[in-house]
């Protein structure tokens, strides 16, 4: 049985349905907090979820979910007339988590492969004296399998034929990046957030390295990073601690939506200190953990939630 450390509080949670956003949920509801969750998913993937919403029930905590776009200004006033409603209008929303992973993954122009010398999987056929088809068919099925040894032999990813747009960048980087001082905004305008609040968003190693197909999500979680430091910065005097947590490559739908996933997922397991991905599980902890009262002088910060994948080099 958890101490119900949170009780009376509440979270909002921007994404609340998936990966990191239910991971959260449940380890705060573990801890008492009530929760208000906002998520976008369609009939199938609701049934999926809704045993996770009574398992957080189950902690005897209070649970508003609301199946809405979090970036349409009409969603955020529903959430936030019903979240208003719900608390008497009271300043106890103690967390904000921004998990919102609705994005464009488009290439900036079509792909045009560069000249790397040799295939290595035609050279490696040849030397075998084999047939380089059935040599391709045998490593992409045992890479699909697991074996991310072989992720430098497996086929290329295979990206879309659109290209970005203007539209498709700014779309992006306001879902996934700027929305958090919309929210931010009206739960202070609205009197929502406890004395000591924490509000927090969400990077990647994306935001510094360059994955294809990538890069309007990477300019929104760079503009994330800016305004958190912002509202770190401007809104202290209100009460409020503003953190951005950067987790190593982690199993979620979000990743899976990225071309070339499992390559990345396969350099990172070789990178990585502890020989595994990174888990919803662990960035849930760390948020849990900088919402104690322990964590109020953590304020502007940006933590890798990685075993130190960041820094570890070429793997041996």
């Amino acid at each position: 049985m958890h101490a119900r450390i949170f009780e009376g509080r509440w979270g909002v949670i921007l994404g609340g349905s998936s990966g990191f956003g239910l991971a959260t949920a449940h380890k705060l509801a573990a801890h008492g907090m009530n929760l208000c969750l906002v998520h976008r998913d369609r009939r199938a993937a609701l049934r999926r979820v809704e045993p996770e919403f009574e398992k957080i029930r189950g902690h005897g905590v209070e649970l508003l979910r609301f199946n809405v776009d979090a970036v349409a200004p009409e969603g955020r006033a529903r959430v936030l007339d019903a979240l208003a409603e719900a608390t008497g209008g009271e300043g106890c929303v103690r967390v904000l988590l921004h998990s919102i992973a609705f994005g464009n993954l488009k290439l900036i122009a079509r792909e045009r492969k560069p000249t790397r010398g040799p295939d290595p999987r035609a050279a490696l056929a040849k030397k075998l004296g084999i047939d380089a088809a059935a040599l391709g068919e045998a490593v992409d099925s045992l890479f699909s399998e697991g074996c991310d040894g072989l992720h430098g032999l497996a086929s290329a990813p295979v990206y879309g034929e659109r290209t970005l747009d203007a539209e498709d960048i700014a779309h992006t980087i306001h879902c996934m990046g700027t929305s958090l001082i919309d929210w931010t905004q009206d739960l202070l305008g609205r009197g929502l957030f406890a004395d000591d609040a924490r509000v927090f968003g969400l990077t990647s190693e994306g935001n510094s390295v360059a994955w294809k197909g990538y890069a309007a999500v990477a300019a929104a979680k760079t503009a994330m990073e800016s305004v958190a430091r912002s509202i770190a910065v401007e809104l202290a005097p209100y009460g409020l601690r503003c953190n951005v947590l950067q987790p190593g490559v982690t199993e979620t739908p979000a990743l899976a939506a990225i071309p070339g996933s499992a390559q990345l997922k396969a350099q990172a397991l070789a990178r990585n200190p502890f020989g595994r991905l990174t888990r919803p599980v662990d960035v849930a902890n760390a948020i849990f953990l900088l919402s104690l009262d322990e964590a109020a002088w953590i304020n502007g910060a940006l933590l890798r939630i990685d075993g130190g994948e960041h820094v570890a080099g070429a793997s041996s």
